[in-house]
């Protein structure tokens, strides 16, 4: 008994030995390089991409520049990115009356992946943000009135 009792003992003591090896050799994998994109926003309410592609996870550098020269007042863009499934034109129909708010309504802000500010001509801005982990299409807008409706949007991909 004594003999049984000490081989069941080594044994759980080199299972447990070779468990706790087995999650020390155990690493996470290797993260994937901060994606950077650039968009441009025109006076003809036109961002100059229409989409790309990210990993699930992937960190995400998005600057807008608005390269156009009318006022901001009457041709801001920003750049937002909206949560899976969520429709832009009624994401941008509820912020039209929220100009004080960058266009975007109170009750949509949880819709929201990612967004930059506002942007007048000749400004930028930079929104760093981690992608989804749920792999889709993801539309992303400019939530100036008239500009969603006039094309200014696009798909980021999530692979």
């Amino acid at each position: 008994m004594k003999k049984h009792l000490s081989q069941s003992l080594s044994v759980i003591a080199l299972a447990g030995s070779a468990l706790l090896l087995s999650f020390t050799a155990c690493s996470r994998a290797p993260e994937l390089p901060p994606k950077a994109v650039e968009i441009t926003g025109d006076d003809k309410m036109k961002y100059n991409i229409e989409g790309f592609e990210v990993a699930a996870g992937q960190k995400v550098a998005v600057t807008l520049k608005n390269v156009g020269t009318a006022p901001k007042a009457s041709m801001g863009h920003n750049f937002i990115a909206l949560k899976l499934n969520v429709n832009g034109l009624k994401f941008v129909e509820a912020g039209s009356m929220y100009a004080g708010k960058d266009y975007v309504a109170p009750e949509t802000e949880k819709d929201v992946i990612a967004k930059t500010k506002l942007l007048g001509p000749g400004e930028s801005d930079t929104v760093t943000f981690t992608a989804p982990y749920v792999k889709g299409r993801y539309e992303f807008v400019c939530s100036f009135p008239g500009h969603f409706g006039g094309g200014m949007k696009g798909i980021m991909t999530v692979q």
